[in-house]
């Protein structure tokens, strides 16, 4: 018989449903694992062995457990998630819980107040088991940080599990929770879904009210779901999006096609439908720095078109169009840095190198400056969307190299840093930019590792890629792959 953690979070959710597991016996299961693996969020085994991964910076064990006790005792409601734990990303706040950013500037403090996403995921019916681990203020696309231990990806502990939301990907991954929400203002859910072998969601800009993206710069940052499988993912935005299964109330939500049925969940577990895919392995950031992708990522690539062809699906190849997009969201990435609060000497002191220098450079661009960036960014979304208009859906590598090894990125060269990231990540920033959906698959191994492929799709066409997601998953059938030893 699998284990718990084995089942996958629609699975747990029908066994609480039918009443063969209760939230509290749930709850415990996973903060047990997360003692023994990951030291109780400490980032080392509870029995000392090998390194945890760094997942959590906070576990709420008490919180978690009451919170379980008082499920059980209403029973089941209709609410979406209703007993299935999670992890509020280390970005967002939920009240009486140290909300640290992965920064020693923000570190001890206690937010009186939740992020509006943790309501909503708490009025879905979710337990929070604590705080997942993000890089400072959430910038990087790997999860390091001067506050407590690296997250390591649990396939090759001795790599990084990406950022910003690393630690909600390794937890998941290593089956120290079901799914997690994560963000993503420049492929912080796709990057480390990729390294960790899940399905990783970036919804449309304005889908997840909570976290529409609509009131960030450049409308980049916005919340989704990680897990292990595509029907859990949409399980997960269905909550993000509508926690009571009603319209939203929350904020705006874009009104495009989903399911007949109104649910993602429905899309992902039917999985039809027959679409046009392109094939696109060029990136905007190809002129601005040697990005070289990995021969092999690039035949997973050309495999999983391969595969679509064979679903009956039609394939096409395009290339990005031209444009000064790598100026651009450069002066964009470092203006969003400039409001972090480090005023001073003493508290900028505090600040990782390359947090420092995107504050720095953020805080020297004029409002011209700025002005003219946001035009242009908004002329780079209009072209994208417009070369796109022919596919249903484009298929690019998520990542042009395979994961890095803990330590890789510069920690004193900030720029040298940046293009790291850059050559690191080239396909993921631009669809923030262009407000558009895209997932990552985890389709295949590479020595062991996972290699993920990412569909971008049409605006708020979320539901055409659950369903070419779906098709696959059953073909290849991953939602059974786990980590060794994990």
């Amino acid at each position: 018989m699998p284990e718990l953690h084995d089942l996958t979070a629609h699975e747990q959710w029908n066994q609480l449903r039918h009443g063969r597991v209760t939230p509290r016996e749930l709850t415990d299961h996973y903060l047990e694992r997360i003692e023994r693996l990951d030291g109780g969020g400490t980032g080392e085994p509870a029995g000392g062995g090998r390194p945890g991964i760094g997942a959590f910076t906070t576990v709420t064990a008490d919180a978690a457990r009451a919170r379980a006790d008082r499920l059980t005792r209403e029973g089941p409601t209709a609410a979406p998630l209703w007993g299935l734990p999670f992890a509020d990303k280390d970005l967002t706040d939920r009240a009486g819980v140290p909300t640290r950013s992965g920064s020693r500037l923000a570190d001890g403090r206690v937010p009186s107040t939740s992020s509006e996403i943790v309501d909503v995921l708490d009025e879905a019916g979710g337990i929070s088991l604590g705080k997942t681990a993000t890089p400072e203020y959430g910038l990087t696309a790997y999860t390091e940080t001067l506050i407590g231990p690296p997250t390591r990806n649990p396939w090759r502990p001795e790599t990084g599990a990406g950022g910003s939301s690393g630690g909600a990907a390794a937890a998941v991954a290593a089956g120290l929770l079901p799914f997690a929400p994560g963000s993503d203002g420049g492929g912080s859910i796709r990057i480390p879904a990729a390294a960790t072998g899940l399905v990783g969601l970036k919804p449309s800009r304005g889908r997840v009210p909570s976290q529409s993206g609509l009131s960030s710069l450049g409308g980049l940052a916005v919340g989704g779901p990680l897990a292990r499988t595509v029907a859990d993912a949409a399980m997960l935005l269905d909550a993000m999006v509508s926690p009571d299964g009603r319209p939203p109330r929350h904020g705006q939500a874009l009104h495009a096609p989903t399911s007949p049925d109104g649910a993602y969940l429905g899309t992902a577990l039917r999985g039809e439908g027959r679409f046009q895919v392109a094939v696109m392995t060029t990136s905007p950031w190809d002129d601005a720095f040697d990005v070289w992708v990995d021969p092999r990522l690039l035949g997973v690539v050309r495999h999983t078109a391969d595969l679509l062809a064979d679903l009956g699906h039609g394939v096409d190849e395009t290339t990005m169009p031209g444009s000064d997009y790598p100026t651009l969201f450069r002066t964009l990435w470092q203006a969003g840095a400039a409001g972090i609060p480090a005023e001073t000497e003493a508290e900028l002191a505090r600040l990782e190198p390359i947090t420092r220098w995107l504050v720095e450079q953020g805080r020297r661009v004029t409002a011209r400056e700025l002005a003219a960036t946001l035009v242009g960014l908004t002329a780079f979304e209009r072209a994208v969307i417009e070369s796109f208009v022919p596919y249903d859906a484009v298929l690019t590598p998520t990542l042009a190299l395979l994961p890095r090894p803990i330590g890789w990125y510069d920690d004193v060269d900030a720029e040298r840093n940046f293009e790291q990231q850059c050559l690191y990540s080239p396909f993921t920033s631009f669809v923030n930019v262009a407000g558009l959906p895209a997932i990552t698959l985890p389709v295949g191994e590479i020595d062991g590792q996972p290699a993920g492929v990412q569909l971008i799709g049409r605006p708020g066409r979320e539901d055409v890629l659950f369903a070419l997601g779906a098709q696959l998953e059953r073909r290849l059938r991953w939602q059974r792959r786990h980590p060794p030893g994990w």
